[in-house]
């Protein structure tokens, strides 16, 4: 199926179904369904675990480089700022409402749309391999990150999110820290006992204050923010201990582990973290997808906002139809539009490489 209009079609009919569903985090069962049988109705053969499904290119050739298509099919809970029905994928106006139209239903079909227009070509230079999954919006476990030893050896990743089809070069990563300070507990009229609190406002003000030696090209320094501190049960008992937390925004410029055996290095509090999956993200600005982007007018930024592309471990880029200021707003739309020319675009770039 080559016919892009044809395939545009297509996709905005795909998307008003998936809208219709609801398929918040954790039960996105229905949605995976669907998608499961529009892929298999076109000669697509298909893959499932939980609520992911992926498939590959008729014409795999283990011989070739695999390049994934990844976006997600889950949404958060529709906000209380809502005036429309979330579940009413009506169209009005150019616009197609909806709870996960924008964020990130546009892209989802966008990328099956780009599937099935390379699905039966022979002679590619690259595999396609696409991956719908489920759990994005909590970074949960039984997303992206449980299928991918399915997925095989993959070389480069296009995460669909909406970035109004410009290129995503680079993500930050995300680190939560829970720190503990400790002391020896004491009555405070007498000099008794040592203070946590006090241990703990040293290394605060470390976190406040520490440059880190590298900066990236895309983000700066890496940001380090103490959001919650607790210590203490009454008045006149010097604390044992004192907890904080501490919210990390990792750059490309290091790697989730190494900036915590920074951070460990410099403090006297015990450092637990509570997850390093969500890594840093970037790749090279004259990767040839990149230069394919710029020559089609597109522009290249650092994304603040942490995605499945956390999860890969390979050069990968965020790109899709849609903006990501509308992502989570009450009454959400894309624009009608917006799909067809994201799926033009998605093949003009991968036309220039595949």
């Amino acid at each position: 199926m080559a016919d892009i209009t044809a395939l545009s079609q297509l996709a905005l009919q795909l998307l008003q179904q998936l809208i219709s569903i609801q398929s918040f985090s954790k039960e996105e069962d229905r949605t995976a369904d669907l998608i499961d049988q529009v892929l298999q109705q076109h000669g697509v053969k298909t893959h499932r675990k939980l609520n992911n499904i992926w498939a590959w290119n008729k014409y795999f050739d283990a011989g070739k480089p695999t390049i994934l298509l990844n976006s997600h099919h889950d949404t958060v809970k529709p906000n209380s700022g809502y005036t429309r029905d979330p579940y009413d994928a009506k169209i009005e106006d150019g616009k197609l409402y909806g709870l996960g139209s924008n964020d990130a239903g546009g892209c989802l079909v966008s990328l099956i749309a780009v599937l099935l227009y390379y699905h039966d070509q022979e002679n590619l230079k690259y595999n396609f391999c696409l991956a719908t999954t489920a759990e994005e919006e909590i970074s949960g476990v039984n997303g992206l990150e449980l299928i991918i030893p399915d997925l095989g050896k993959l070389d480069f990743g296009i995460v669909g999110e909406p970035t109004l089809m410009d290129l995503a070069i680079a993500e930050r990563g995300l680190m939560v820290l829970d720190c503990t300070a400790h002391g020896r507990a004491g009555h405070a009229a007498r000099e008794e006992g040592d203070n946590a609190i006090y241990k703990a406002l040293a290394d605060i003000e470390w976190f406040r204050n520490f440059k880190f030696p590298k900066e990236s090209e895309v983000f700066g320094p890496i940001k380090m923010s103490v959001t919650i501190i607790n210590a203490g049960s009454q008045h006149n008992v010097v604390p044992a201990t004192c907890t904080f937390t501490v919210d990390v925004r990792v750059t490309d410029a290091y790697r989730n582990e190494e900036v915590l055996e920074i951070i460990r290095q410099h403090v006297s509090c015990d450092v637990t973290p509570r997850s390093i999956r969500l890594k840093p993200s970037s790749i090279d600005k004259n990767h040839p997808f990149v230069q394919a982007g710029v020559s089609l007018g597109r522009n290249t930024y650092g994304s603040p906002t942490t995605s499945d592309q956390s999860l890969l471990d390979i050069s990968s880029i965020k790109i899709g139809p849609g903006d990501s200021a509308r992502s989570h707003m009450a009454d959400e739309f894309i624009y009608v539009d917006e799909i067809g020319e994201g799926i033009d675009l998605y093949i003009q770039m991968l036309s220039k490489i595949v």
